[in-house]
């Protein structure tokens, strides 16, 4: 099994942001709003001041386990696996329209919290709203293969067990795939891997409790 190369995150100095910022926003002409694209932690804890969402899929990118937690979700020692904008098929989600007075804040928030390892990319995507209407344009964050924390595409039996042995700062790496599974079907979307994989993990969470 791989693991991460770089195990003690060191993050993205405040200039190095402003600049990754700056280039997402480069043509944004500050009068109009700004979409964003949330595929997992996102929908649940978007932490942005929106005035609409909407549920949209995205072609192109599908939704993965495929960055190494080493603080939220997971520790050093114990990486957990979080979820990023892979390459190919389809990803649905929520997009949230932000404000154009509030953009330049909200986006100084969202680049601290997504941007600050240099996992992601910021990706302008192509969304199609679900429920009909003009498409619309928003931002995503799609992983970086060149990342020390992408993992690349693990056997399914590798990622349950990461997930029901991981825990971070912010909780069990089991907990972070159920809310996303939930938030997903609470929006009436569904994701049969992610969902399959947290079936998965928590019966092996259960089955560990009743032989330990």
């Amino acid at each position: 099994m791989n693991s991460p190369a770089q195990p003690h995150p060191e993050s993205r100095d405040a200039a190095q942001l402003a600049a990754s910022r700056a280039t997402a926003l480069h043509g944004w002409n500050g009068r109009d709003p700004v979409w964003v694209f949330g595929y997992a932690s996102l929908i649940w804890r978007p932490q942005l001041r929106f005035d609409e969402r909407v549920a949209a899929r995205v072609h192109g990118y599908h939704r993965q386990l495929c960055l190494w937690s080493v603080q939220h979700r997971g520790s050093p020692e114990r990486p957990g696996l979080v979820a990023g904008l892979d390459r190919g098929g389809s990803c649905t989600g929520i997009a949230f329209r932000i404000p154009a007075r509030h953009v330049e804040a909200e986006f100084d928030q969202l680049w601290q919290r997504e941007m600050s390892l240099d996992e992601y990319r910021a990706h302008w995507l192509h969304c199609r709203r679900l429920a009909g209407g003009a498409p619309l344009r928003a931002l995503g964050f799609v992983v970086r293969h060149a990342s020390p924390y992408f993992s690349g595409r693990l056997p399914e039996a590798d990622q349950v067990e990461i997930v029901v042995r991981a825990h971070g700062r912010y909780g069990s790496n089991l907990e972070y795939l159920e809310q996303t599974v939930a938030a997903l079907r609470a929006e009436g979307l569904h994701d049969r891997r992610f969902e399959r994989l947290a079936h998965q993990a928590r019966a092996a969470m259960r089955a560990a409790g009743a032989t330990g």
